[in-house]
């Protein structure tokens, strides 16, 4: 009896975490981490459509208040203006209002919001509220797991605040954007889950797309990505994305890595 109860706990466990799959690279999925939990990141970025090669460093902390309420807190910094420094930071928060639970199958549904500020001239017409526009965005991710593999799609739109000293006379002056994603991922290993310490593989394939409403000017990029978990509680991600449509000129994201870190601490708050 005693066996039988320490496996329902655990099963209860790993079914309340976001599963292996729904850990976006590139987007965030509409589940959120573990009540009571803290999460720290390192991210660096890579651009190569930058005259020359530029990175950007996001340290990143994340906090799950309960099981339908966590934020982030990131700071940027990068060398794109010549020199490495700090950009600026962004708060964002995500609240789940729709949980439908079956055996091996989930829907999750949530709503978002982010605000960020920025110190970086404006050259571009693409809004990128991670690092270079200060602005507010809003939107909704759905989110469908199917045993191993797990489907999401995000809708957002993002407002970029005017601020006359960073703006370039002659270069784009963004104020607002519509973002959409689709993202896909599938648990690679283990073939069988025998306990929350074998490592997960996971391989991500995710399509990220914004329109400038004003303009009509539009873009497309695909963002394939592989994803290893230690422990349940390590997280390793490489990513790559590239431009495969659209319009928009001058975007620093449009050939990107993306290399992160991820460390977990759960059940660490009161």
């Amino acid at each position: 009896m005693k066996q039988i109860l320490v496996l329902a706990l655990m099963l209860i466990g790993v079914y309340n975490t976001v599963a292996a799959q729904e850990l976006y690279v590139f987007t965030e999925p509409a589940s959120n981490m573990p009540t009571k939990s803290i999460g720290v990141r390192i991210t660096n970025e890579g651009m190569f459509n930058y005259p020359g090669y530029v990175s950007r460093t996001i340290p990143e902390v994340m906090i799950g208040f309960n099981k339908n309420l966590m934020m982030h807190a990131q700071a940027f910094l990068s060398d794109m203006d010549k020199k490495y420094r700090l950009e600026g930071g962004s708060l964002y928060a995500k609240y789940r209002f729709l949980s439908l639970d079956e055996a091996h199958s989930h829907f999750r549904a949530s709503a978002f919001g982010r605000v960020s500020t920025s110190k970086r001239p404006t050259y571009t017409r693409d809004i990128n509220l991670e690092g270079d526009n200060s602005g507010v965005q809003g939107g909704l991710i759905f989110t469908q797991l199917l045993h191993k593999l797990a489907l999401s799609s995000t809708l957002g739109y993002a407002h970029a605040f005017e601020n006359s000293d960073r703006q370039i006379a002659g270069m784009p002056q963004p104020k607002n954007m519509l973002s959409y994603s689709l993202s896909s991922g599938y648990l690679v290993l283990p073939v069988v889950y025998k306990d929350y310490k074998q490592p997960n593989f996971n391989v991500y394939l995710e399509l990220l797309g914004k329109t400038d409403p004003s303009s009509g000017q539009s873009y497309l990029d695909i963002a394939p990505a592989v994803q290893m978990i230690i422990n349940s509680k390590t997280r390793i991600d490489f990513g790559y994305r590239f431009q495969v449509a659209g319009s928009m000129t001058g975007r620093y994201t449009k050939n990107m890595y993306l290399l992160r870190a991820e460390f977990n601490f759960f059940n660490v708050l009161k």
